[in-house]
């Protein structure tokens, strides 16, 4: 009896040291778990924010192929009753050589028009293609930067660049904090390896009134934050003073209500827009 007593007092304790160990490795894996849900949680809520700011980029695109789409069955159209009221002319012998040689010749301008149309289109989805780029190489430069904080998107066709005054300015200052800097920074790297880009600097204001020291007023703050940010970009960062302009919009283009905190918090920004190459389409009309 004592014997057996000795043996089972060996093994209880081995059987408690066995289901502790278990009880480790499974709260291990547990844990383990947990983070991964959580990982695979973030990463799709940051999918769904790409997937809508896609499909933003891809409605603007859509609406300017529609309308080209829409002049294309206009040239087509005239194309076709042109071609089939010279054929009726020409087998009933009611005009002239010299006036069918003119209807043909408005057949060939058709043909010119429709060439003139696919060049626009051409360019368009050029212009297109370098704005996606354009924005894909801002975000990527700028990070994970709180979207309330810096917002980038086309509308348009233009590319805009919102910044709140909250990451750029103190308040009713204009002087650009140290963290706004290093922003600034990152913008300017994108846009300094794109030469030709021309953009202008608008400071935007809530409509609260507002008089302190030199400033008169929301059109003296919107201008002095605009001109502090251009400033930064020439002295600090190299972007050639030519391609710049600097704005103040004052309280006058809101972009949500003024009647809350939270919406005259988003009246409060900087705006960097990207201005669009318009020379390139002014060529295309100066041949036609």
């Amino acid at each position: 009896m004592r014997i057996k007593t000795l043996a089972l007092a060996g093994v209880l304790p081995a059987l408690l040291c066995v289901s502790c160990v278990s009880s480790k490795k499974f709260k291990a894996l547990q844990s383990k778990y947990d983070s991964l849900s959580k990982s695979y949680g973030d990463l799709q809520n940051d999918l769904k924010n790409c997937n809508g700011k896609t499909a933003s980029l891809t409605q603007d695109k859509s609406d300017c192929d529609a309308k080209v789409a829409a002049l294309q069955k206009q040239v087509d159209f005239l194309k076709a009753n042109n071609t089939q009221a010279l054929k009726q002319l020409e087998d009933m012998s009611v005009i002239s050589g010299s006036q069918a040689e003119s209807i043909k010749k408005s057949l060939e301008n058709l043909g010119a028009k429709d060439a003139y149309i696919q060049s626009l289109q051409n360019a368009m989805a050029h212009k297109d293609s370098l704005n996606l780029a354009l924005v894909n190489n801002l975000k990527g430069a700028i990070g994970d930067l709180n979207d309330k904080d810096i917002n980038i998107k086309v509308d348009k066709g233009v590319v805009y660049v919102d910044i709140s005054d909250k990451l750029l300015f103190a308040s009713g200052k204009y002087d650009v904090t140290r963290k706004a800097q290093e922003v600034l920074g990152k913008v300017a790297k994108v846009l300094k390896a794109q030469p030709d880009i021309e953009f202008m600097v608008e400071g935007h204001t809530d409509n609260k009134p507002f008089r302190r020291g030199v400033l008169l007023d929301n059109w003296d703050l919107s201008v002095k934050r605009a001109t502090a940010v251009v400033r930064i970009l020439q002295n600090k960062y190299g972007l050639e003073p030519a391609k710049m302009a600097a704005a103040g919009r004052g309280e006058y283009v809101p972009v949500s209500t003024n009647d809350t905190e939270e919406g005259r918090a988003l009246n409060r920004r900087t705006r960097i827009v990207i201005l669009p190459q318009l020379d390139q389409f002014f060529k295309l009309l100066e041949h036609k």
